[in-house]
């Protein structure tokens, strides 16, 4: 009998034990050397741990935390959570002249007008409902009601670098057009300053400083600089020179008050007069419908989060978290209740610190454990499992992830968000292989090298699971 316990033993020792000479390859790497590594992996109908190093140690996740928003927010608010952006008016309507105001009660919705998903003529659909009460001149304003959100737009710890860019564009009540403006540029020589040609869409009162530079290269290095609800933008950096046409993006200083800008500017194009517009006065709330913008449902917002990496609906989304419990939406209340809801699965919280909801900030810290528990969570006793692994991209075919893997034993068969960010390159998801399925995490910080050299050598650990 023992003879036959020492056989069926010596398969499982030899596998762990090419396992762990495989974690000691990565981590003892010249690449690795110096770096903050956390890796687990865990065979997700039992629980096994299947290899690890300092799993339970925090490291920055970048845009892998939006697993952590997007999971949560499936939990809280359901898959088929809409955002509901309102038109109200107050005041009396007689012989087509409104003597009151138009308000736009914002929900919160990163998709109105969004280059990705949402109603694409949603301006067009308000004004035929204003239209249709018969209204032909407002003697009053149009007025913006972002206050489902705190005013916090842009995460504190988000660093300049990025404030005024597109990918961190703040996170508002009532936004538009994902918060981006476009400015295209016509370059010359090298060391001469591009011209700019065109913004769209035109923000009134935006004012660009140009310390902006052609360049030989063919690189977009353009950063813009800019504080929330400032119309100042310095913009630094290169691109490269003799284009006729080069287009950098950025964020919308004061997406609100905007929104009630663009509105009124469409209903006087329709003939509808607007005696003032986009003017924030104090709110009546003695209001009557007038229309109900519904966004697409949750499930296809955090499909697009996740597989496109979309920083601008994951914010949005976090915010949304908090609504559940809170009158208002804030970071501060989302992560509370992100805590407080893995806490109440048995999940240990304590590898969760939370900036954001998008991964940019650098001071985020999640160990691969929590993130493993969460997979496992998801995939085991969530009753929205189908819509979360739908929301994953597949290595080597679609997605962030699309590259990765590519021509592998593992191409098709692993679903996982990528995080990037200076320094950092982190994986977490699922592997299927041998007819089991894996959850997996693992996060590299201030690795050495490059980030090419580094994703291969991620792949090559990834491939190595109970090989």
């Amino acid at each position: 009998m023992k003879k036959k316990i020492f056989s069926i033993l010596i398969p499982f020792v030899c596998i762990a034990l090419y396992a762990q000479t495989s974690v000691n390859t990565f981590v003892q790497s010249p690449t690795m050397k110096r770096a903050n590594i956390s890796f687990l992996v865990k065979e997700v109908e039992t629980g096994r741990v299947v290899i690890q190093h300092r799993a339970d140690k925090v490291a920055v996740p970048a845009s892998t935390a939006k697993l952590v928003t997007t999971a949560t927010a499936l939990e809280i608010l359901g898959p088929d959570y809409t955002f509901q952006t309102k038109l109200e008016y107050d005041g009396a309507i007689k012989n087509g002249v409104l003597n009151g105001n138009i308000y736009i009660i914002g929900s919160g919705d990163p998709t109105l007008g969004s280059s990705h998903m949402g109603d694409s003529l949603f301006l067009k659909k308000w004004v035929e409902a204003v239209k249709n009460l018969g209204i032909t001149k407002i003697n009053g304003n149009i007025l913006p009601d972002p206050s489902i959100f705190s005013k916090e737009g842009i995460a504190p710890k988000w660093s300049w670098e990025d404030m005024g860019n597109y990918y961190a564009a703040g996170a508002y009540g009532l936004s538009i057009y994902d918060n981006t403006y476009k400015i295209y540029f016509k370059s010359g020589a090298p060391g001469t300053t591009p011209e700019i040609i065109k913004v769209e869409p035109q923000i009134p009162g935006l004012v660009f400083e140009l310390y902006l530079k052609a360049a030989a290269n063919n690189e977009d290095s353009a950063y813009i600089y800019g504080a929330p609800f400032s119309n100042t933008r310095m913009i630094y950096g290169t691109i490269p020179a003799h284009r006729n046409l080069f287009v950098i993006k950025g964020d919308i200083p004061d997406p609100t008050q905007y929104t009630a800008t663009v509105f009124a500017d469409k209903l006087k194009e329709n003939g509808i007069e607007v005696l003032q517009s986009a003017t924030t006065l104090p709110i009546n709330n003695n209001h009557i419908p007038i229309y109900t913008e519904v966004s697409p449902p949750l499930k296809e917002i955090i499909k697009n989060i996740n597989y496109k990496s979309n920083n601008h609906y994951a914010e949005h989304v976090l915010r949304a978290i908090s609504l559940s419990s809170n009158n208002q939406g804030s970071i501060v209340n989302s992560v509370q209740n992100i805590k407080k809801f893995w806490k109440s699965k048995g999940i240990n919280n304590s590898g969760l610190i939370l900036y954001d909801g998008c991964g940019l900030s650098a001071s985020n810290a999640i160990s691969a454990s929590f993130f493993v528990d969460l997979l496992i969570y998801e995939k085991t006793k969530s009753n929205y499992s189908k819509e979360f692994l739908e929301s994953l991209p597949v290595a080597g075919q679609s997605g962030t992830i699309k590259s990765l893997l590519k021509g592998t034993r593992l191409e098709g068969k692993v679903q996982a968000k990528s995080g990037s960010i200076y320094g950092v390159q982190c994986f977490a998801g699922y592997i299927t292989k041998n007819n089991k399925q894996y959850a997996f995490a693992i996060l590299v910080n201030n690795y050495s090298g490059t980030r090419k050299t580094v994703v291969k050598q991620i792949e090559n650990l990834l491939l190595s699971v109970d090989n």
